[in-house]
């Protein structure tokens, strides 16, 4: 493997989000912390708590994964469009760089600033409530694997993409909704039978529920389908890439 072209990859990924720290990294958690506050005070003061969770508490983890499944696709999908954009992309290809080199840079790229927006996000929202995390090492592996996923998500949708409003399509009118409707700020068990039913549809209700669990044990899905489906998800978008590369679908001129 060639390591130095990952590391460079790598490297100018990170360096663009420091650039760009007012919108990489300020703007999602103020964003994320008026979620919390506007959600919290005013439902807050009507569900004083779910299945012994203080709400506050309870809608942590939900809004922890709103801003990392978001954060990871917008940073992916813009890391590998404006290359192609550019041009510089035909520079890249007819290097010595194989195609696992360039989707480990710029998906390793996307995914660590998720991580690291994910923990600040954690670290904001333990200033108003009180939080506590049964199983870290469950927490890190669902933040991790959610990261990678997403940004293979954001990767595929940046190359598919042929101008920035598409950058924007899936996130805004598939992933967002999808987001609130997957238990973020509520358990899909306070829904009717049938509407419960409808969302084990929903592929973010394994997520939400399974990092919810590392933090307070309590989730809407056995965890080890949470962790299956998650894995299921990175095995499709990885197939995906791999078609990509090898069809050179909007790579190659």
């Amino acid at each position: 493997m060639n390591i130095y072209a990952v590391k460079a990859i790598y490297k100018f990924e990170m360096a663009r989000a420091w650039r760009t720290v007012m919108q990489s990294i300020v703007s999602p958690v103020l964003s994320t912390s008026l979620y919390f506050v506007v959600f919290g005070a005013a439902i807050g003061s009507r569900i004083q708590q779910i299945e012994g969770i203080s709400y506050g508490a309870f809608i942590v983890p939900g809004l922890i994964m709103l801003s990392l499944l978001t954060q990871s696709i917008s940073n992916a999908s813009f890391g590998i469009y404006f290359p192609r954009f550019a041009g510089t992309i035909y520079e890249l290809l007819s290097a010595p760089v194989s195609p696992l080199e360039i989707v480990i840079g710029y998906v390793g790229a996307a995914a660590t600033k998720s991580i690291i927006l994910g923990l600040i996000i954690l670290a904001t929202a333990a200033a108003f409530v009180e939080i506590h995390v049964a199983h870290p090492f469950w927490m890190i592996t669902f933040l991790v694997l959610t990261a990678i996923t997403f940004s293979m998500l954001g990767f595929v949708i940046g190359i598919w993409a042929d101008g920035f409003e598409k950058l924007q399509v899936i996130p805004l009118l598939i992933v967002t909704p999808l987001t609130f409707l997957g238990g973020t700020f509520y358990s899909i068990k306070m829904l009717p039978e049938f509407w419960q039913t409808v969302s084990l549809f929903n592929p973010v209700v394994y997520l939400i529920s399974g990092f919810r669990w590392s933090f307070y044990e309590i989730s809407d899905v056995n965890v080890g389908i949470s962790v299956a489906m998650t894995l299921v998800f990175l095995a499709v978008c990885l197939a995906i890439i791999s078609w990509m590369f090898k069809t050179g679908y909007k790579l190659k001129a």
